[in-house]
């Protein structure tokens, strides 16, 4: 590795550190005025408050990690610029391509990390809304009269599900066939509850009515049936939203599955889901797009630097915005409207590289 090499990327390191350690910090101070009134007004007390914001600061410092890479490419790539480095690596025959080349490198590695780093922040926001009870309906756990479309045609009509003991009150179940061999039927218990152990929804006194031809029913009761083809548990048939924020890739994956059989649309949360992949990726697009921009403004120091990085934050959080609303009203695939900030700024980004005087 070459002197110049490290030097850029301790510079860029420096910068990043001071900005992801500092930038969350912000962002609470910030939160909690926001939300004193309403801690207040709750009776959340100082120790609850404490935990709230200790077990929210992955979360912050996941949000911070674009701002800090923009932050430190504008300000490295600035500051070698007034100081005529850029200039005198130039003329030793070292392009701007490769000056920067090891900053695009950090941030492909910091995409990386916070794409490992944003399936562990699920785990610490549920335990943060656990330390204030901010959801009071979470400790409930309810859901009542509701529809669920399972697997081969059948449909879960169920009138209550407790989540959190695990039961449900009155559950029908029909499934519409074809004829003798593969009949219509109808399931109806009055309990059920979910088999931990076994993972399996177990119906309790109830009757099944098979109509395999016309006018030939049998009906015939049972003390306990085995619902196999259910393999969604209480959590998964609840089907209330907790935030995206604090569920992993996973986690979102079965609850948008869960939405889907109920009825619900979902576009929603598939772009949240998409974004938990698309958003780590900004590191790198984002390192990209600041350090030719940093270069072509050569007047001005920090106030400038800073501005740049403020108006680029805005436009990129608006983006997002924009691509969540395309996305959940169907004008674009949630794919492609996680990924849609990416592009722009990459394409930029890409623009800004070529018109590099190297």
């Amino acid at each position: 590795m070459r002197i110049l090499d490290r030097y850029v990327m301790r510079q860029f390191l420096r910068i990043f550190l001071i900005c992801v350690l500092g930038v969350p910090f912000l962002f609470q101070v910030i939160d909690l005025t926001d939300r004193l009134d309403n801690f207040l007004a709750d009776g959340v007390g100082q120790a609850q408050v404490a935990a709230f914001y200790f077990y929210q600061l992955p979360y912050q410092m996941l949000l911070a990690f674009p701002i800090a890479c923009l932050l430190a490419a504008v300000f490295t790539v600035s500051r070698m610029t007034r100081h005529f480095e850029v200039t005198a690596a130039k003329a030793g025959g070292v392009s701007f391509y490769r000056l920067v080349a090891p900053m695009l490198i950090l941030g492909m590695l910091i995409s990386m990390v916070t794409l490992v780093f944003s399936e562990i922040v699920p785990d610490s926001n549920r335990k943060a809304a656990e330390a204030i009870d901010q959801d009071e309906e979470r400790a409930l756990e309810l859901r009542l009269n509701f529809v669920y479309r399972g697997d081969g045609g059948r449909y879960y009509f169920v009138r209550r599900l407790d989540a959190g003991a695990g039961t449900i009150r009155s559950m029908k179940i029909d499934r519409e066939g074809t004829g003798f061999e593969y009949p219509t039927y109808s399931i109806f218990a009055p309990e059920a509850r979910w088999d931990s152990a076994a993972a399996i929804w177990v119906l309790e006194n109830g009757h099944v009515r098979y109509m395999g031809q016309e006018q030939h029913l049998v009906d015939v009761a049972f003390d306990e049936m085995w619902q196999a083809a259910l393999k969604e548990t209480p959590a998964d048939l609840l089907a209330k939203a907790k935030a995206p924020e604090e569920m992993d890739y996973a986690e979102l994956g079965r609850f948008i599955e869960a939405l889907e059989r109920s009825g619900e649309n979902p576009r929603k949360e598939m772009v949240q889901r998409a974004l938990k992949v698309a958003f780590p990726f900004t590191c790198f697009i984002i390192v990209l797009f600041g350090a030719p921009l940093a270069n072509s403004t050569r007047r001005g120091g920090a106030a400038l630097s800073i501005g740049l990085a403020l108006a680029t934050t805005i436009v990129f959080l608006t983006l997002i915005r924009i691509g969540e609303a395309l996305g959940a009203g169907g004008v674009l695939p949630p794919v492609a409207a996680a990924w849609f900030p990416n592009f722009i700024f990459f394409t930029a980004g890409l623009g800004l590289m070529v018109r590099v005087k190297t």
